[in-house]
């Protein structure tokens, strides 16, 4: 009888254990971190696919998004801080109900536009350096198997894969890395877009290769994203791997393990 006891007194304390443990795991990411794969290559070479990071969820405060499953009974934002230009931010995209991750381009009240490739805020051109060429392999990255375009298609698999590299440097001073397959793109040139209160402009560094606030939600891409969609920013990749699967420890990127993201 004391050992029928002793067993279930041990379950109890077990299921208790289990309990606490996923609260306190809901509380740290409700309030402070959130993992974040990326899933895309629509942020290289600053993120990669199968880049593993932690996104900083203090860094703009709480809105109803903070939460999984948008759980959190807030109106609007509390604790609330302001992004900066050139962040990469994690975002609830606004009709789709997933989170996708981008680099803030233009703040409330801004102009932008791209000319022949070229970006305008403001109606200053923003600087661009070119680089050395973004060399990858042509092959399935990632769970998707998503496979890179590259400026010298047609690339048989196992190729090299170019893409051109700029260094851009936003009115801050923020410098980040840009790149470039096809000139001439659908988005190289648009109208001048004029940031809402409240809301931001987001793009992707892979430039040719992003759906974001060049593009309206309803055709696939983000439009302007309102201040309550904002999740955190991506501070520091903690884990990268190239394969299919984490399992494959061969194509772990020991280089990337504990990167900022800048």
């Amino acid at each position: 009888m004391a050992e029928k006891a002793a067993k279930k007194e041990g379950l109890w304390e077990t299921v208790k254990t289990i309990f606490w443990a996923l609260v306190i795991a809901g509380i740290f990411r409700t309030l402070f971190f959130q993992p974040f794969w990326i899933p895309s290559g629509s942020m290289k070479d600053t993120l990669l696919i199968g880049d593993f990071l932690f996104v900083n969820k203090m860094a703009y405060g709480y809105s109803q998004y903070s939460c999984p499953f948008a759980m959190c009974p807030i109106t609007g934002r509390i604790l609330g801080s302001e992004p900066e230009r050139g962040d990469v931010v994690v975002f609830r995209h606004p009709t789709q109900g997933v989170d996708f991750i981008k680099r803030l381009i233009g703040l409330p009240g801004d102009t932008v536009r791209m000319t022949d490739g070229r970006l305008w805020i403001n109606g200053e051109e923003v600087p661009q350096v070119q680089k050395e060429d973004f060399v990858e392999i042509k092959e399935q990255q990632g769970p998707q198997g998503l496979v890179p375009r590259c400026i010298n298609d047609p690339v048989a698999e196992g190729g090299q894969c170019v893409k051109e590299r700029f260094t851009e440097t936003l009115p801050n001073g923020v410098s980040y890395d840009v790149l470039n397959i096809v000139d001439g793109w659908d988005v190289d040139d648009t109208a001048t877009f004029t940031v809402p209160e409240g809301h931001y402009f987001f793009m992707g560094d892979n430039r040719d290769n992003s759906k974001d606030s060049r593009f309206r939600a309803e055709f696939g891409g983000v439009g302007f994203v309102s201040e309550e969609y904002l999740i955190g920013r991506a501070d520091r990749i903690m884990f990268s791997s190239a394969g299919r699967s984490l399992l494959y420890f061969w194509t772990w990127r020991g280089d990337r393990f504990f990167k900022a993201v800048n």
